[in-house]
């Protein structure tokens, strides 16, 4: 049986710039987790319907079950391990640990990514705007609620970083 032909792939993740050689049909999410051991984002449905795999790439949120890594060939991308920076969580990081915003966490990193990517284009989003920027990203612990409000809580958080 032929082995298949490995592909080389340059890209930038969490600020660090890469080159792998990996298999050419794996998806974002396979190389992320497989390759890299970057297993904060998780595997959910695989069919791009709940939003647990969600990253930042070129600064967009993307399903990364639905990418292949080949298209992020000289892009860069962001996992919820690229947030903090050296022992400092990003303000996001911090809302959703001080207003208990995580119960299980499974859906947390996609949704962090999420509302990061909302929060750097609208700093200061509406209550509807933040509810439709996450409508992709399903958690079946917390009822939303404490995402929401942990969302505005970082928006504050950011703008006031970002003041000083």
């Amino acid at each position: 049986m032929a082995r298949m032909q490995q592909r080389r792939l340059a890209l930038t993740v969490n600020g660090e710039q890469l080159e792998m050689l990996f298999a050419p049909y794996k998806t974002l999410l396979e190389v992320l987790r497989e390759d890299l051991a970057l297993t904060g984002t998780k595997h959910g449905c695989e069919l791009g319907e709940c939003g647990a795999c969600a990253v930042l790439v070129d600064g967009e949120p993307q399903l990364s079950c639905l990418v292949l890594a080949l298209e992020c060939e000289g892009r860069s991308v962001e996992t919820v391990e690229g947030m903090a920076t050296k022992a400092e969580l990003h303000p996001l990081q911090a809302a959703f640990a001080d207003l208990g915003a995580a119960q299980c966490g499974y859906c947390t990193p996609g949704i962090l990514l999420t509302a990061k990517a909302l929060l750097e284009h609208e700093p200061n989003p509406s209550r509807e705007r933040i509810r439709e920027a996450i409508s992709g990203n399903l958690c079946r612990c917390t009822g939303y609620q404490q995402i929401i409000e942990a969302i505005e809580e970082g928006a504050v958080r950011m703008r006031s970083k970002d003041a000083t």
